[in-house]
């Protein structure tokens, strides 16, 4: 079977779970900036969470299928249409061979996950199906869908139907809250930008992509005065060179957080003001710009907790589905 793709939509990419374990040599992890919504779209169609999809960004794409399937659409409400009937969201429904999937205007979020039964069947790369833009790998040739490419997909058993409770999908609250972890340069600001920043309510920048978030309308940030040491730029945000961690939240100039995402750089020579915790990359990955948003300050106790509580939502909608 394949889907022909009549319209890639804004920016469609196919991803998985992505690929760990190349960041220590420059290749970033890639897949699902919501991995929760992606997982659940696979379970829905009677996939594997970790199977290949599609994330759609703010508009999604225009696909003919060739052969009957089921369908899963989660993550932003961007309501899925077959032949222009709408389909409920977080829902598994039936498409037919010759039959058109579209999608309405984005109406919450900014990612949409669309799984098939079976799977997108790219080849796999380090281990991976997901896409990495900027370096041309994995996913469809490496890049973002284009009108006119044919994406395989693998065998597999649906049901229609299936659906998971409003209550296991995960939305960002408004002003959405990203809980962080204070890092190992947080000496670097006084006590009082550090108080400043948990407190302030920033929003999402427009620069806000698969590389990272940026966040503006914030405090600009006090530093600890220092003489740089040899290696690092002159201004006080710069230190001598080092990894960034998924989530971490740099701050050039001391002016704008940017939360390094799924598609980031693993090192450079900004500091470090602390890491998102990984329970809350998902939502990062549906905000949109402008969106208020809040830092919330926790404990290693509290990040490990979050992380706890997130793998029981995941586990809790694949016993709803089973």
């Amino acid at each position: 079977m394949a889907i022909n793709v009549l319209k890639p939509g804004l920016s469609t990419t196919v991803q998985d779970l992505g690929r760990p374990g190349y960041y220590h040599i420059g290749i970033p992890q890639s897949g699902g900036m919501d991995s929760l919504s992606l997982a659940a779209a696979n379970l829905l169609v009677g996939n594997p969470a970790g199977a290949a999809v599609l994330e759609a960004v703010f508009m999604g794409p225009e696909l003919e299928f060739t052969a009957d399937a089921v369908v899963a659409v989660t993550g932003a409400d961007m309501p899925p249409k077959v032949d222009g009937a709408e389909q409920a969201g977080w829902t598994s429904f039936g498409v037919k061979k010759g039959q058109v999937l579209s999608f309405g205007f984005l109406k919450s979020g900014a990612r949409a996950y669309i799984a098939v039964s079976g799977g997108i069947d790219v080849p796999v790369v380090l281990g991976s199906r997901s896409t990495y833009t900027l370096g041309a790998l994995g996913g469809h040739e490496g890049r973002k869908l284009m009108a006119g490419d044919v994406l395989p997909v693998g065998t597999g058993s649906g049901t229609a139907g299936r659906t998971v409770p409003e209550t296991l999908r995960r939305k960002p609250g408004a002003p959405a809250e990203l809980r962080m972890l204070p890092g190992l340069y947080w000496h670097r600001i006084t006590e009082a930008a550090g108080a400043q920043f948990f407190d302030d309510t920033w929003k999402v920048a427009p620069e806000a992509d698969r590389i990272g978030y940026r966040f503006k309308a914030g405090t600009p940030l006090e530093f600890v005065p220092r003489d740089q040491p040899f290696g690092a730029g002159s201004d006080p945000s710069n230190i001598v060179d080092a990894c960034y961690p998924y989530g971490s939240v740099q701050v050039p100039g001391g002016t704008e957080p940017i939360v390094l995402h799924r598609d980031a750089v693993s090192g450079g020579g900004y500091f470090m003001v602390g890491t998102v915790v990984s329970a809350d990359m998902d939502l990062i990955g549906q905000l949109q710009p402008h969106t208020p948003t809040r830092f919330v300050k926790v404990t290693m106790e509290q990040a490990l907790a979050a992380r706890k509580d997130r793998a029981a939502v995941l586990a809790a909608i694949e016993s709803s589905l089973s």
